[in-house]
C-alpha cells in the first residue's frame, strides 16, 4: 500500500528559492556573518535544514536498537533510570537521604562508600532500601573489591539473588588521576585490580556495571561537547585495550561499562552530543571485534552539568537543570542525575533532593518523555549537528591515539591542556557576557545576600602528584567572589558602594543604557540609585554629588554625551568615579573631562569590575 504523502498540494520550494529569499530579507548583510553560528566545538550551524542535508548521514536508516545505536539501544519507549547520588560520608545520613528517595520515586541511589569497612556498615547504608526494586551504585571508594564482597556478603544473609540487584562500582582510576595528578598506586596496578573485579564479580554480579568512564569531569572543568566526546573514548580505549590484552573479552567489558557525561544548557546541542556518543562508541567497539552485537551499544549515564550552576539566583538552577534532563531523555541517556539546585551552596538535604527527583518524576510521568523511542530522530537540524560533532570528535580521538593514547597523553600534560584551552575561552566568554550566567553576570537579583547561606566549602583535590591536573569549577566562581567581597564590606561598615545613573536627554536611549549600566554594577551587588532623568548635566551632578555616590554612570544618546559630560563632568571630577555608558566614537576628548570608563557590549565585564572593587572595596 502506497504511503499518503501529506501537502502534496503545495508546490515545492527549492534551497535555492529559500536562500533568495533570505537574502532579500538580509538587505545587503553578510549571510554568514549575521545568521551562520560558529560553535566553540569548531563547525557551523546553519539557519535552517532540509531534507537534502540529510542525504549524506547514512546511520539516519538504522532503527532504534540496530547499529550504530544512535537512535538507542531501546525498542520500546524510552524509559531511562531515575537515579539521585548522595555523596554524603556520614553513613546513617546517606542512608537516610537514599532511602526517602528510594520510597519516593527514585529507582536508583548513589552511596558514598567512603569509610565503610563492615559488613554491619553497609548493612547501616543498604537499611530500608529494597535491592530487588532499587538499583544501587556504589561511589567514593578507594577499594570497591572490598566493598563488592561486603555487597555480596550482604546479599546472601538476606537471601536476596545476585541476578535480582541492578546497579554499579564508579571504578575509573584515570578520573582519579586526572583530578590528583598521579594513579593510585600505578595504572598498572589499577589494571590488574580491574581483571581481578571482572574475573570475581562479573558472573556474581550479572547486572552489575564494574568500570566507568567519567568523562564528566571533563565537562565540568570546562571542556566542549567535542572535545568531552572525543576524550572519553581515548578514556574507554586505554581500558578496553589493557583489559583485552590481559585475556578478559570485550563482550564481557563492554557492557559492563558506564560512559558518565555532563549535559548541559546548549539544549539541542547536549542531545545531538549523547547521539554522537552512541555512534562512535559503536565504531570504537566494533573494532575489538566482539562477538554479541549489543557489546556495542553505550550505557550512557548523563549528569546535569555543575559547571553553570551558581550559588547567587540559585532557584535559576532548577530552570538549568529542567532543560539539562529534558536534553538527556529526548537524547536517550540510559540514566539521568540531576543534581540539587543549592549544590553550590550547601549538601544535599531533603528538600532540595525531592525537588531535583520530581524535576525527572514530571517529565517520564507528566510529559511522557519516556513514551517515544528516539524522538529526535528525523530533526534536520539535530541529525546534522549529531554527524558535526561526530565527525570532529572522531578526528580528535585519532589525534590523540596518535599520540599514543590517553594515558600517554594525561602524562604528557595533553588531555590537560586541550580541556584547560577549552575553560580558558569560555572564562573569557563569561567576562564579556558572549556567555551569560542569568543572575550572576547578567541580570542580577540587585539586593540578594548569599554569604549568610554558604554551608559548603568549595574543596580541592590533592593534586601533589606528578602530573598536571584538570580542575572541575563553577563557571559562576570569579563573579561571586567579588559580589560576596561587597557583602563582607557590608558587613564590616553598613553600607554598599553607591552607582547613580545619571539619566539625561532622550528618553528611549537613557533608559536603555541605565538599564545596561544597572546590569553591569548589579552583579557586583552595588546599590544602584536610579533617576527619571534631568534637565541638564549640571542638575544631575549635583544630585549624584548629594547622594554621595561612589560611581556615577552618565546615561544619555551618542548625540547628546558631549553636552550632558561638558556640563557635568567639571562638578563630578575627583569627587566621584565618572563612567559612561556606551561606546564612545572618541574617548580621548571624554577622558580630558574626567571619564575614567566606558562600558558597553564588548566591555570586558569581569576585569573592570574587578578593578572598581580594588578601588572602593577595602
Amino acid at each position: 500500500m502506497e504511503k499518503e504523502r501529506l501537502f502534496s498540494e503545495f508546490p515545492a520550494v527549492s534551497t535555492q528559492e529559500w536562500m533568495d529569499a533570505i537574502i532579500k530579507d538580509l538587505k545587503g548583510a553578510d549571510f554568514n556573518k549575521k545568521l551562520v553560528w560558529k560553535t566553540p566545538e569548531g563547525f557551523n550551524v546553519n539557519p535552517f535544514y532540509r531534507a537534502q542535508d540529510l542525504e549524506n548521514i547514512a546511520y539516519t536508516d538504522a532503527e532504534p536498537g540496530q547499529f550504530p545505536y544512535v537512535r538507542g539501544n531501546k525498542t520500546q519507549g524510552n524509559d531511562w533510570e531515575i537515579r539521585q547520588d548522595f555523596h554524603v560520608s556520614d553513613i546513617a545520613a546517606c542512608n537516610r537521604l537514599a532511602a526517602q528517595a528510594a520510597a519516593k520515586g527514585a529507582e536508583a541511589v548513589g552511596l558514598c562508600v567512603k569509610g565503610v569497612n563492615s559488613l554491619a556498615q553497609i548493612e547501616q547504608l543498604l537499611a530500608g532500601i529494597d535491592l530487588t526494586h532499587t538499583a544501587v551504585h556504589f561511589i567514593g571508594s578507594r577499594n570497591y573489591s572490598e566493598t563488592l564482597q561486603l555487597f555480596t556478603e550482604y546479599l546472601k544473609k538476606n537471601r536476596i539473588k545476585p541476578e535480582q540487584v541492578k546497579g554499579s562500582i564508579n571504578f575509573d582510576p584515570l578520573a582519579y588521576a586526572l583530578l590528583h595528578g598521579d594513579y593510585y598506586q600505578s595504572l598498572e596496578k589499577n589494571i590488574d585490580e580491574a581483571v581481578a573485579l571482572f574475573k570475581d564479580y562479573a558472573e556474581l554480579l550479572p547486572n552489575f556495571r564494574l568500570l566507568s568512564i567519567n568523562a564528566s569531569l571533563l565537562h565540568n572543568a570546562g571542556a566542549y561537547g567535542v572535545q568531552e566526546l572525543a576524550l572519553a573514548l581515548n578514556w574507554a580505549v586505554e581500558y578496553f585495550s589493557r583489559l583485552t590484552d590481559k585475556g578478559i573479552s570485550i563482550d564481557l567489558i563492554a557492557p559492563k561499562t558506564t560512559l558518565v557525561l555532563g549535559i548541559g544548557s546548549n539544549y539541542f546541542m547536549e542531545m545531538a552530543k549523547l547521539r554522537a556518543a552512541r555512534l562512535l562508541w559503536a565504531y570504537m567497539v566494533r573494532e575489538f571485534k566482539p562477538g554479541q552485537d549489543n557489546s556495542k551499544a553505550a550505557f550512557i549515564h548523563a549528569e546535569v552539568s555543575t559547571w553553570n550552576k551558581s550559588v547567587y539566583d540559585p532557584y535559576v538552577n532548577l530552570l538549568r537543570s529542567a532543560t539539562e534532563a529534558m536534553s538527556a531523555a529526548i537524547g536517550g541517556a540510559n540514566s539521568i542525575f540531576v543534581s540539587d539546585f543549592s549544590e553550590a551552596l550547601r549538601d544535599s538535604d531533603e528538600f532540595s533532593a525531592r525537588i531535583a527527583r520530581n524535576q525527572q518524576i514530571i517529565l517520564k510521568e507528566e510529559s511522557f518523555f519516556n513514551r517515544i523511542v528516539d524522538p529526535a530522530a528525523g530533526s534536520y537540524y539535530i541529525e546534522n549537528l549529531t554527524a558535526e560533532m561526530a565527525f570532529h570528535a572522531w578526528k580528535l580521538f585519532l589525534e590523540v591515539e596518535e599520540k599514543g593514547g590517553f594515558a600517554a597523553c594525561y602524562e604528557n600534560g595533553f588531555i590537560q591542556d586541550t580541556v584547560e584551552a577549552c575553560a580558558a575561552k569560555r572564562n573569557e566568554d563569561l567576562a564579556k557576557r558572549k556567555i551569560v550566567l542569568t543572575g550572576v553576570n547578567q541580570f542580577p537579583n540587585l539586593n540578594e545576600t548569599e554569604a549568610q547561606n554558604i554551608q559548603k566549602k568549595q574543596e580541592e583535590p590533592a593534586a601533589n602528584g606528578k602530573f598536571k591536573t584538570i580542575r572541575p569549577y563553577h563557571a559562576a566562581q570569579a563573579f561571586e567572589q567579588l559580589r560576596l567581597q561587597t557583602e563582607a564590606f557590608a558587613q564590616k561598615t553598613g553600607k554598599r558602594p553607591k552607582v547613580f545613573l545619571l539619566t539625561y536627554g532622550n528618553l528611549a536611549m537613557r533608559k536603555a543604557r541605565a538599564g545596561f549600566a544597572t546590569n553591569f554594577f548589579g552583579c557586583l551587588g552595588y546599590e544602584i540609585i536610579d533617576n527619571a532623568g534631568f534637565e541638564n548635566g549640571e542638575q544631575g551632578a549635583k544630585a549624584a554629588l548629594e547622594s554621595k555616590a561612589d560611581i556615577t554612570v552618565l546615561c544619555s544618546s551618542d548625540e547628546e554625551y558631549a553636552d550632558l559630560a561638558a556640563q557635568a563632568c567639571p562638578l563630578l571630577k575627583g569627587k566621584t568615579h565618572i563612567v559612561y555608558a556606551g561606546a564612545a566614537a572618541e574617548e580621548e576628548p571624554f577622558r580630558a573631562l574626567g571619564v575614567e570608563c566606558f562600558i558597553h557590549v564588548r566591555s570586558n565585564v569581569l576585569e573592570t569590575l574587578r578593578s572598581f572593587q580594588q578601588t572602593l572595596i577595602k
